[in-house]
């Protein structure tokens, strides 16, 4: 035995064991901080690294599974699900319990707890309660799953209005509804491609709501997917949910897929994926574009477009979302139970960097097109300065922003004066306070900075590009997830970790933009949105 499990309101003698982790959202407030685990941060992201091919295996196999099309987990969906870090936990405490030292694992999650409890070398106290914690999930998830019916039947009626902007054999961006978006041409996923193309229309996902429907439809070449919906279907939404089978719930990994389900069906996800699919399957058959076109992540409502799409011999288009980093394993089809037949016709890159790791990722570079990078257009380097502000970008994880907010403040309190910036779609109230202010002005916008306080977002990679000092702050309880590509590293550093390294980490010579991303090519652009696609071949899995 070298692992004693227990939750956190049963903390056995401190000295039974040498040093402490948690797993997340576990209570840490009657534990040493001088007694956590070494480099416990790093450690999770390289067991994370570790464990994604079991997650791929294993979404193969659940995919099988009433209702998993609806499934974030499934879809290895890092953003949306945090089964992977389960994995990532489980494949830690199998490494400690080899260990002879003895260590404190805290766990308060009824699941994993059970899950952990029946690994080799885990001496397990008494588990939390589950019945109730489940009875509770289900409730809530039926609840709102009952809620967003509602919304989604408003949704349809408010948005119908709108469905003559596009009409049949029409190029067709579906995006999201970005605030930044605008209704003269410009949209944040795909620049002026729409005012430079005037024949291109476009179409709002589903989690964008009417009123902003509303504005970007002014263009009178804007509609809703909510338009195609049907009010009768949305009422069916409180019974969609993914059910795993009793074989994966028995499995190795039973606990944990069982963790998964409960969660994810605990509130409106599946409901929310089974709204899209709806919406999205109505409009290709009734609107029949030309093509369709979206900023591609390889999630769940992504593969049935594409499978729908090719039904109705329909090109798609999958314009690589901003960046892909090694955490992002969404974006390989080897989870996909149908191999390719799910992914687009023609998937296009941000540029070089990214093109080379689809490949590696299995797919074809048939499929891939240098496009070009919309969102990160190049950028002068050379805008370090040593006594200018630090820029924290928050990320779209609340905790992780908490976190982020927290290290600036810290930073704050030494003298050294702090920006921040707000996630555009998932904002956190913070309070300024003394050499701590915020700022709308993203990354690219400030003449000068001293360095760069990423977590999650793209402003890493811009960091980088300008020749900043760029860090990405890691949490010891979840994934800060590394959307950059390969080779390229910002500095991975703790909270605790930071003051020094920020201290003594010297500016990097700024990034070669051209080796990475690509400017946007209108030719490519424009053959892709009105010249003609030949269908992909589908290889199915065996």
């Amino acid at each position: 035995m070298t692992i004693l499990l227990r939750t956190s309101r049963d903390l056995p003698a401190a000295d039974q064991w040498r040093s402490w982790l948690a797993v997340t959202e576990s209570d840490t407030s009657g534990l040493e901080s001088a007694r956590k685990l070494p480099r416990l941060a790093h450690r999770l992201e390289a067991a994370f690294d570790a464990a994604r091919e079991d997650w791929w295996s294993l979404a193969r196999q659940l995919a099988k599974s009433p209702g998993a099309h609806l499934s974030h987990t499934v879809a290895c969906g890092a953003f949306g699900s945090d089964f992977g870090l389960m994995l990532a936990w489980d494949r830690m405490a199998r490494e400690l319990a080899a260990e002879a030292e003895p260590y404190l694992m805290v766990c308060d999650d009824a699941w994993m707890f059970r899950h952990l409890a029946a690994l080799p070398g885990v001496e397990a106290g008494a588990p939390p309660p589950l019945a109730l914690v489940e009875g509770k999930r289900a409730i809530r998830g039926f609840a709102a799953r009952g809620k967003l019916a509602l919304r989604m039947i408003l949704s349809v009626l408010k948005t119908r209005s709108w469905r003559g902007a596009i009409a049949s054999g029409d190029p067709v961006l579906l995006v999201y509804g970005h605030p930044g978006s605008r209704a003269d041409g410009f949209d944040v996923y795909f620049g002026t491609l729409m005012a430079e193309m005037p024949g291109i229309k476009r179409l709002l996902h589903c989690d964008c709501p009417p009123e902003r429907v509303a504005q970007l439809a002014a263009d009178g070449r804007t509609a809703s997917l909510h338009a195609w919906g049907s009010a009768l279907f949305a009422l069916t939404l409180p019974l969609r949910a993914w059910r795993p089978s009793s074989a994966d719930l028995s499995g190795r990994f039973g606990w944990l897929v069982r963790r998964a389900a409960s969660r994810e069906n605990g509130g409106g996800g599946p409901a929310m994926n089974a709204w899209q699919m709806h919406c999205q399957r109505r409009f290709l058959k009734a609107a029949r574009p030309g093509r369709i076109c979206w900023p591609w992540e390889n999630h769940a409502w992504e593969r049935d477009l594409c499978r729908a799409a090719r039904s109705l011999d329909i090109r798609t288009i999958g314009y690589q979302h901003t960046v892909i980093g090694p955490h992002q394993i969404n974006y390989s089809p080897r989870a996909n139970l149908d191999g390719l037949a799910s992914l687009p016709d023609i998937v296009a890159a941000d540029g070089p960097a990214y093109a080379t790791e689809m490949v590696e990722w299995d797919i074809p570079a048939a499929r891939i097109v240098d496009a070009g990078a919309w969102r990160l257009p190049p950028v002068a380097g050379g805008r370090y300065d040593a006594t200018a502000q630090v820029f924290v970008p928050l990320s779209a994880i609340p905790a992780i922003a908490r976190m982020q907010v927290d290290a600036a403040r810290a930073i704050a309190r030494t003298g050294r004066k702090v920006l921040v910036k707000q996630h555009p779609m998932y904002p956190l109230a913070f309070a300024p306070e003394a050499n701590l202010e915020p700022t709308e002005t993203g990354i690219t916008g400030h003449a000068a900075l001293s360095a760069v306080i990423a977590a999650t977002g793209t402003s890493s990679l811009e960091g980088l590009l300008l020749g900043l000092p760029t860090f990405r702050l890691l949490p010891d309880d979840r994934l800060a997830v590394d959307i950059l590509p390969k080779g390229v590293k910002a500095v991975a550093v703790t909270p605790e970790e930071l003051p020094e390294v920020l201290a003594t980490t010297p500016a990097p010579a700024p990034l070669d933009h051209a080796a990475l991303l690509s400017p946007p090519d209108r030719g490519t652009w424009k053959s892709l949105m009105f010249g003609d696609i030949p269908a992909a071949p589908v290889q199915e899995r065996d």
